[in-house]
């Protein structure tokens, strides 16, 4: 079809009676100037929150401020120089960051290995709650392929349809497409699904002319005209899958518990088929439950939403989460654009409790099949989480969500931060080169060998402690450590994931150094359609993104070992990131050698092993 039908196209999708009868609910427009806190403690806020905080803080502080005064020791003999100083400056609040992640890991791994209960009232198995209210299931999808969309959408229907509870469930398909062709497929897609699912749950489809506020305005436009009717809404991702269960069950603990406006699962990374897929499929399941369970113990009633795979009670959404528009121009201004954080914070200022639940089981999505669609999703996340510097001082949001997302900013800014603490501390020793050359490593082991040593090990130890307590925990599991494949798979893929993930960590930390500069300098990072399957490129555009980099790095190491074969030796896991960058992307994107390691066992995982029904049944349908 020709662009010249768009209009037409528009016309006759608006105009089809795909949608029910509106139910309008009124969301006004939230003021960041104004407001406060309703509610500081809240009915199902887990017991002791205050100790909780106290020890995961605490407990961070304490760690912080022994390696701080052991680097200061280090660096105190002949005074702090001007650089001695910025290292510092740059190490405290890096090494903060690492024990901070630790500390919250802790109490998550000791939570995996007792196998606590739920909270909300919510369980893995049992029977059903028998549902008196309605729900609303939203899929906002923006130039996806709608075979693999609404193949997915109908695999989540029929098993809520299979729970015997359809009749209190409708699902919305809120497209925001722009290519006609695309918009033309969605309506077939949607017709047939019309068709498969008949009068067993109701099925409806709306295209938005203006797709003004990208999947935030999508959502809040739905609940404007329909809100009314569904006293919850669950939104999907068009590569979410959640079983009816899991569905039924939320919506359960929802109406038992009224306190409550969003409870937010875990979703499991599945259907990896590229070596990258299938390692962020792997570190997902593995360490992921520990991190998970560890942040739920501490975040209580406060927890945050990741946009997706949540159930949210749709009067306190629609009363407390209209976004404003943010002061100033773009890149800062203008839309919110992670919206997730903004409406959780936003809801808890309103007085409404947010809970995670990561045990509840049944919720998947997919994720980027390579390194270079992760980096592309990363540049606007990056944006949106830097633009929450001015939702931070929004008056009577709850500390914790403040925390919320000051970490989600804190975490683009450490990729400039270990830069510039690579380099500096390479400076250093350079400073006080002298006669015997230059030599880092023997630099800093000669100031103090037994503190540099410890210094060194506590932060490694800090740094991979989140990964080795979610593999210990996973060995440990007997029936777990089986559905893996077996203790030396999990080793293997433990093994490979810490070897991949350091080649590309140089990569990312370039890419998100300049994404963070590019969003200082003002430039926006736009809105694209996200690939699923297949991550290659070919070899022209690897070489045009990633060519300067791997030159960089060649030149790097040439420079380093002209000063010193030790500098070059000391900086060679970061050079050899860099230089390989291009192979390293290509071997990860491509399918073959995933599928190579799929019949090794390697990264694999019980979900892949022993495929969940709505899995199966998902895939059977985009087969066709």
């Amino acid at each position: 079809m020709s662009v010249s039908a768009a209009p037409a196209m528009e016309e006759r999708l608006d105009h089809t009676p795909w949608l029910p009868p509106e139910a309008p609910l009124e969301m006004p427009v939230q003021d960041l100037r104004h407001g406060r806190l309703a509610n500081p403690v809240l009915p199902s806020t887990p017991p002791r929150m205050g100790l909780r905080r106290a020890a995961v803080f605490g407990g961070t502080a304490l760690l912080g401020l022994t390696a701080a005064w052991q680097l200061w020791w280090l660096l105190r003999t002949d005074g702090i120089v001007l650089l001695e100083g910025v290292l510092l400056a740059l190490f405290v609040p890096l090494f903060a960051w690492v024990a901070l992640s630790f500390a919250s890991a802790v109490p998550g791994f000791f939570r995996v290995l007792r196998h606590r209960p739920l909270r909300l009232g919510l369980a893995t198995d049992g029977p059903l709650p028998e549902l008196s209210t309605r729900t609303a299931l939203l899929v906002p999808v923006y130039n996806e392929d709608p075979r693999r969309t609404f193949a997915g959408v109908q695999a989540v229907l029929e098993s809520v349809v299979a729970t015997g509870q359809g009749a209190c469930f409708d699902v919305f398909i809120l497209s925001d497409t722009r290519r006609v062709e695309i918009a033309e497929a969605e309506e077939h897609a949607f017709l047939a699904l019309r068709r498969a699912m008949g009068d067993s749950i109701g099925v409806y489809y709306r295209r938005r002319r203006d797709n003004a506020e990208r999947k935030a305005g999508n959502i809040a436009g739905w609940v404007r005209s329909f809100g009314g009717a569904f006293a919850q809404m669950l939104i999907l991702d068009a590569d979410s899958l959640m079983e009816g269960a899991t569905i039924v069950r939320l919506a359960g603990a929802m109406e038992r518990n009224p306190d409550v406006a969003l409870i937010q699962t875990l979703p499991l990374v599945v259907n990896g088929n590229t070596v990258f897929a299938r390692m962020q499929q792997f570190s997902g399941r593995v360490y992921g439950p520990v991190i998970a369970h560890g942040v739920a113990w501490w975040h209580g009633a406060e927890s945050n939403y990741w946009g997706h795979n949540a159930m949210i009670r749709t009067r306190a959404f629609a009363a407390c989460a209209g976004l404003p528009t943010l002061d100033g121009r773009a890149p800062f201004g203008g839309n919110v654009l992670s919206h997730d954080f903004v409406e959780a914070a936003l809801m808890r200022r309103g007085g409404w409790a947010l809970h995670m639940e990561p045990g509840l089981g049944g919720s998947y999505e997919e994720g980027p099949p390579s390194l270079t669609d992760m980096l592309v999703r990363d540049r606007r996340w990056c944006q949106g989480n830097l633009q929450h510097s001015l939702v931070v001082p929004a008056r009577g949001l709850h500390p914790v969500s403040r925390l919320h997302m000051l970490v989600g900013i804190g975490h683009y800014f450490t990729a400039p931060m270990w830069a510039m603490l690579m380099l500096v501390g390479l400076a250093v020793p350079l400073q006080a080169a002298g006669e015997e050359g230059y030599a880092p490593l023997a630099y800093w082991r000669e100031v103090d060998p037994s503190r540099f040593l410890w210094l060194f090990g506590l932060t490694m130890a800090l740094l991979f402690g989140p990964k080795l307590m979610g593999l210990l925990a996973a060995l440990v599991d007997g029936d777990a450590r089986r559905r893996f494949g077996g203790a030396l798979r999990l080793l293997a893929g433990a093994l490979l994931e810490t070897v991949l993930a350091a080649l590309m960590a140089p990569i990312t930390m370039y890419l998100q150094s300049r994404g963070v500069a590019e969003v200082l300098a003002g430039k926006d990072s736009g809105w694209d359609a996200q690939r699923r399957d297949d991550g290659s490129l070919p070899l022209s555009a690897l070489v045009a993104r990633y060519g300067g980099l791997s030159l960089f790095g060649a030149g790097t190491a040439v420079v380093a070992w002209l000063v010193s074969p030790g500098l070059a030796a000391w900086m060679s896991p970061v050079i050899a990131g860099m230089v390989l960058s291009i192979p390293v992307v290509a071997l990860t994107s491509a399918r073959a050698p995933g599928e190579a390691l799929r019949r090794a066992g390697v990264f694999a995982i019980p979900e892949e092993r022993a495929p969940p029904p709505i899995l199966q049944r998902a895939e059977a349908l985009r087969r066709g």
